[in-house]
């Protein structure tokens, strides 16, 4: 198993309130309007259910397999922005976003910086996770556009690549009204020590994290009998509401299975940004000239195992082998979080 006391950020989490100004949310939540629907994180990721284990915090017992099922909930996911290049241009601003930089730079102390992404997470009433995650990392010659989420995530859990770790800062904002719920629970001090929780109510709070070194969460939130839609699948997608002004829905095979209204409705805005400590550290990234790729990955972690006196057997393609990705899992996966803060309590009618 991984050594939890790896998984701290760089620095404590930075909360600050009014991360975008009302105007920058109101054209960033026009898109989303317009440009649906949008797919479940869950379906843009991860090809089976193997690999959300070797995202998340939690191990399976071997012998068990693992459905869809285990892990679906009712959260959608787009882009404003990848490979720092804006695809809505009425919302360029909000991307390039000086304040931001300037936030990244000054949390890792760092000489330069430039805006890598930028998506979005939208839903409404939702369980939490008892699975908390890390987000998926770059390293050099690593991407998530040559390299899955799952692999990213097991390559940090490893500890055997931070010669190639990229160092990574986001700002992560919220808007939500709802009255049950809808914050964030992360581990700053790694799964084993106590958790922390910004609590909603927040329109425009943000925190300014590297969240590939930290364990962390949605809280859930929405009245619990709205948590989990029926007819949920890995197809199912998320819009605006053509009956509502302000409304969404879920549908499934193009059937209506659940209206959000507005004060349910919960957005989330995940900007992305590289860090550089000075200009070595940018010009040997920019010239390629320490890379990675995914076979020397595999390498890696195929000696390490075996210097471990594990036996298995090297597959074909250790990529999508499910077997191996448990076996990835069950050796570098640090385990649970050994405590989580209570689950939001419904408000008396």
């Amino acid at each position: 198993m991984s050594d939890s006391t790896r998984f701290r950020p760089v620095a404590p989490p930075e909360v600050i309130e009014g991360a975008f100004s009302e105007d920058q949310h109101r054209r960033m939540l026009d898109v989303v309007r317009r440009k649906g629907p949008w797919q479940l994180i869950l379906a843009q990721h991860f090809q089976s259910p193997e690999e959300v284990v070797a995202t998340t915090s939690g191990m399976i017992p071997e012998g068990f397999e693992p459905t869809w099922d285990m892990f679906m909930t009712p959260v959608f996911r787009g882009y404003f922005a990848q490979g720092s290049t804006v695809l809505h241009p009425e919302i360029e601003d909000c991307f390039f976003n000086r304040k931001f930089l300037d936030l990244v730079r000054a949390y890792w102390k760092a000489d330069y910086a430039r805006p890598e992404s930028m998506l979005f997470n939208i839903q409404g009433p939702c369980p939490g996770s008892d699975a908390p995650h890390v987000d998926a990392t770059r390293f050099r010659g690593i991407t998530d556009r040559t390299t899955p989420v799952w692999l990213m995530n097991m390559m940090v859990k490893s500890g055997l690549f931070e010669r190639w770790r990229a160092k990574k800062a986001q700002v992560i904002a919220w808007y939500y009204r709802g009255r049950v719920g809808g914050g964030f629970n992360y581990w700053p001090d790694g799964p084993q020590a106590t958790p922390r929780q910004i609590k909603a109510p927040m329109w425009g709070r943000a925190v300014v994290v590297e969240n590939e070194m930290m364990f962390h969460t949605a809280e859930a939130c929405g009245p619990a009998h709205l948590r989990r839609p029926a007819g949920l699948r890995i197809d199912s997608l998320m819009s605006a509401d053509p009956d509502s002004a302000d409304g969404w829905q879920i549908t499934t095979d193009g059937e209506v299975i659940q209206k959000v209204p507005a004060e349910e409705f919960r957005f989330l805005v995940h900007w992305g940004g590289e860090v550089y400590s000075d200009y070595e550290d940018l010009k040997r990234t920019l010239d390629h000239t320490d890379d990675i790729d995914n076979d020397r990955v595999f390498e890696t972690m195929i000696d390490d195992l075996r210097r471990r006196g594990l036996e298995f057997e090297v597959p074909s393609d250790p990529m999508t082998d499910q077997r191996f990705i448990s076996l990835l899992t069950q050796t570098y996966d640090p385990g649970k979080p050994a405590s989580y803060p209570p689950e939001p309590e419904e408000l008396a009618a």
